[in-house]
């Protein structure tokens, strides 16, 4: 395979091109088959509508019109262990459950500003809260111990729902053509070299 073969496959995996999405839905988001988890038509437009709730479509490209809801569900479907893939379908569920105890309607039915602040409390609960009145104290090198195994803080399932749509929203915008090629000017090193620059405004 020739370098060229290579730089235009890799380009393909991470823009997210190589998506094969089944059918789009005349609000724009479009609706994929997936090969591990089953995840309804509703629900993946519920995902679509958290990830462009995530990025709005304003003067720039939304998330709906990059594809990235087809990005995140292809993400999780690939890249994402079973136990994973188990505790995101819980977290969805409990996200409906959550919105629909609180406003008695669906995400996608509810305002702009409705969705942001449900999202928002969720950011909230996502980040630990800081005491400043708490005063830390520090280990000592003898009572560190090195057997002892380095368990991470089970993550809830909603937290997780949520937190995954974020990141990979997130990872999908800052990777897709649009973002790459209209926000971010990429120079190969060294870049431009620039005969006129001022020795003064050199560091020693």
């Amino acid at each position: 395979m020739n370098r060229r073969t290579v730089i235009k496959n890799l380009a393909l995996i991470v823009g997210g091109a190589a998506l094969l999405p089944s059918c789009v839905h005349p609000d724009g988001t479009t609706y994929i088959q997936l090969k591990h988890i089953n995840i309804s038509s509703d629900k993946q437009k519920l995902i679509g509508d958290i990830s462009e709730t995530i990025i709005p479509k304003t003067t720039t490209p939304g998330a709906k019109d990059l594809n990235l809801p087809a990005f995140v569900l292809k993400m999780l479907d690939d890249c994402y262990t079973k136990k994973d893939q188990q505790a995101f379908l819980t977290g969805l569920g409990q996200f409906n459950e959550m919105v629909q105890k609180k406003y008695n309607s669906s995400f996608s039915d509810l305002s702009a500003t409705a969705r942001e602040n449900v999202l928002t409390t969720l950011e909230k609960s996502t980040k630990p809260a800081k005491d400043p009145q708490k005063a830390i104290k520090p280990v000592r090198e003898s009572e560190k111990s090195i057997d002892a195994p380095k368990k991470k803080p089970e993550v809830p399932p909603l937290n997780f729902f949520y937190g995954a749509i974020k990141q990979q929203t997130i990872f999908g915008y800052t990777n897709s053509q649009y973002f790459m090629t209209k926000q971010v000017v990429y120079e190969l090193v060294p870049g431009r070299y620039n005969v006129h620059f001022p020795v003064k405004n050199l560091k020693a």
